[in-house]
């Protein structure tokens, strides 16, 4: 069964808002104020809660303290969780698009780096959960993206077929995670590294969730 994988954040929804809007929470509780701009640093919230974490701190001090990082990190995802859908929407046409895939005999699902309760919520949040087949979060399994297992898990609790699917993301993350597991990648460009992602050399580019039913079915029929 042809089937499509997402990945969720900066993909299907502009998530960076909410993401910046915890770590600055957390900033803040330790007295440093806000210390990330939710435009100006919005790929760094979609690299996950770490990475954020360590350009804020990196910002007060000569070297980003892991140790910190650490300790701040599941404190960060209980701020995000609630925040969690305040300022999140999907991105225009993404969900239409879900749709007519659905319509068209496709299945779909997510593989994300979000912990699974958050996306799980998240997409009850914005009312889609229901149209996907599967969504495997950053702890569903042992290992997480760019390990390819997670997109497998994805695929085969989608009822779909490996040698028919396609991922579509918008990182690095995502073009490792599809050459890992042997399949095409279809890179979005309207996240916050633009048409940068073309350097991955990706198997197709996005600009449009109107043309992803063009590309798809030039990938996988």
């Amino acid at each position: 069964m042809r089937t499509v994988i997402f990945d969720l954040d900066g993909t299907l929804a502009d998530t960076s808002a909410d993401l910046i809007e915890a770590a600055n929470n957390r900033f803040r509780a330790l007295g440093y104020g806000d210390l990330l701009d939710p435009v100006a640093d919005a790929a760094t919230a979609f690299q996950g809660g770490r990475a954020m974490l360590r350009l804020g701190f990196g910002r007060v001090e000569a070297v980003a303290n892991e140790v910190l990082v650490e300790r701040e990190y599941l404190p960060f995802l209980d701020a995000y969780q609630g925040c969690l859908s305040k300022n999140t929407t999907f991105y225009s046409g993404a969900i239409e698009a879900v749709k007519d895939l659905i319509s068209m005999g496709y299945k779909v699902g997510i593989c994300t780096n979000k912990p699974a309760t958050l996306a799980e919520q998240l997409m009850q949040d914005l009312g889609a959960r229901d149209l996907f087949g599967s969504l495997v979060g950053a702890d569903t399994l042992p290992v997480r993206k760019p390990d390819p297992a997670p997109y497998l898990a994805a695929v085969d609790r989608a009822g779909g077929s490996l040698k028919k699917s396609v991922l579509v993301g918008d990182t690095i993350t995502d073009r490792k995670t599809a050459t890992a597991a042997g399949v095409p990648v279809i890179l979005v460009t309207f996240g916050p590294d633009g048409d940068n992602v073309k350097n991955l050399e990706p198997d197709a580019l996005l600009p449009d969730y109107s043309q992803l039913i063009e590309r798809v079915q030039h990938l996988i029929g």
